[in-house]
């Protein structure tokens, strides 16, 4: 139902414009189709923004507006914008070779990031010009043609926005949802220089050169927030927390599996996602049973859901009642100190003279707490509880958000 909802708010032009030239469309997942979509959102803002460009920039020179100008130079730079996006889809769908053997998927945030430098170079160009017209203001020549023009290109860019954002949800890229965030923001900009146009004709006020300076200060927040969206993955960013619980929720359904920890998500591109994660089955099961679930869990990934996954087996003594309570109350003590810690791979390994626990402790990033405070935090739990037992801990750090254990969840 919601797609449906999507598909009629997107409009029926955009419908159309995908079955013209997406062969396929509805097998988003296919990285050909995934391209033929990218490589049309390109064409389609190519040919937009150029027109908006040609009709704007002939009307602010008849006019003499260098808000309307700036306008649009403004769809200027998204038109570069797309051409770059365009070349970054066609780039990014060349498959896997020798040098390259994770593909080449990651040219489409490279391209997005040159294209947010080049809308930065621009914004701070035109703010330089706008400032100089609040300094030296100059009259303004109004018609009806300029602001029939400035309509339809208010009219036009909702569209384009609608459009982007549909086309980004649909195949899942970050580029084109930043692209209708930018058609939304030349909607804002485009009707402030509309709004001054009709003030400043109905009234002495000069606003051209401030409504340059807004839309030129539109262009860099858009430019700078260009640039985290497309270095974020190149950085590697967190993995979308959907994900993360989708994975574990996939898993889990497995026979035999009793839980899941150490989830790691590579992006080599959208299309291109990489994971590896740890798997705990009961020790006493049949190595090649737990063996043979884990390839099916790894190829039904890599079927259904375009994910490479690599599992790592961690046998988990279920025999033992008494590792089984010591691991559920290790589990709440922890989040004692402070609800985001989990422990796993627990070991127990009795001596003469102690008995070691070993176990590794998974914190958050930038915890308040030393690595050597939660190891002393711990052990005192531990000593108040269990005399003679020493902790033999490995503080971990979380890559991605994942609960750790069917039984810690049961908690």
């Amino acid at each position: 139902m919601r797609s449906n909802m999507e598909a009629g708010s997107a409009g029926a032009m955009t419908r159309l414009l995908i079955r013209l030239f997406v062969k396929n469309y509805e097998q988003v997942q296919d990285a050909g189709v995934r391209t033929a979509y990218g490589k049309m959102a390109g064409w389609v803002g190519i040919f937009c923004n150029a027109m908006l460009f040609i009709g704007k920039f002939v009307i602010g020179m008849l006019s003499g507006s260098v808000s309307i100008s700036a306008d649009a130079i403004n769809n200027l730079s998204d038109a570069s914008s797309n051409i770059i996006s365009l070349l970054g889809f066609k780039m990014g769908s060349k498959p896997a070779d020798q040098d390259h053997p994770y593909g080449h998927a990651r040219y489409e945030y490279l391209s997005g990031l040159f294209v947010s430098v080049l809308i930065i170079v621009i914004g701070i160009e035109l703010l330089r010009s706008s400032i100089q017209k609040v300094r030296n203001p100059e009259p303004v020549e109004f018609s009806w043609i300029m602001m029939a023009v400035l309509a339809g290109s208010i009219l036009i860019k909702l569209w384009m926005a609608v459009f982007n954002r549909y086309m980004g949800r649909a195949i899942h890229s970050e580029t084109l949802i930043a692209t209708a965030a930018d058609s939304r923001n030349d909607v804002i900009s485009t009707s402030a220089v509309l709004a001054a146009s009709i003030l400043s004709h109905y009234t002495s006020l000069e606003l051209d050169g401030w409504m340059g300076i807004l839309v030129a200060g539109f262009i860099l927040y858009s430019g700078i927030g260009l640039i985290k969206d497309t270095l974020d993955p190149l950085l590697g960013k967190a993995p979308d927390m959907a994900l993360v619980e989708m994975i574990q929720r996939k898993i889990m359904t497995y026979e035999g599996v009793l839980g899941t920890h150490d989830l790691m998500v590579h992006d080599y591109g959208p299309g291109r996602l990489f994971a590896s994660v740890h798997v705990e089955m009961a020790a006493e099961e049949d190595v090649l049973k737990c063996h043979d679930i884990i390839d099916n869990i790894e190829k039904d990934f890599l079927e259904q859901d375009n994910l490479n996954m690599v599992i790592h087996f961690d046998p988990i003594v279920t025999s033992d009642e008494a590792v089984g309570d010591l691991r559920k109350w290790l589990s709440r003590q922890v989040k004692r100190i402070d609800e985001r810690l989990t422990v796993h791979d627990l070991r127990v390994v009795p001596g003469v003279s102690h008995t070691n626990m070993i176990f590794d402790c998974v914190v958050p990033h930038e915890f308040e707490l030393s690595d050597k405070e939660v190891r002393q935090r711990i052990q005192e739990m531990v000593s108040a509880e269990y005399a003679g037992y020493q902790c033999v801990i490995t503080v971990d750090k979380s890559f991605a958000a994942l609960p750790h254990s069917r039984t810690q969840e049961m908690e």
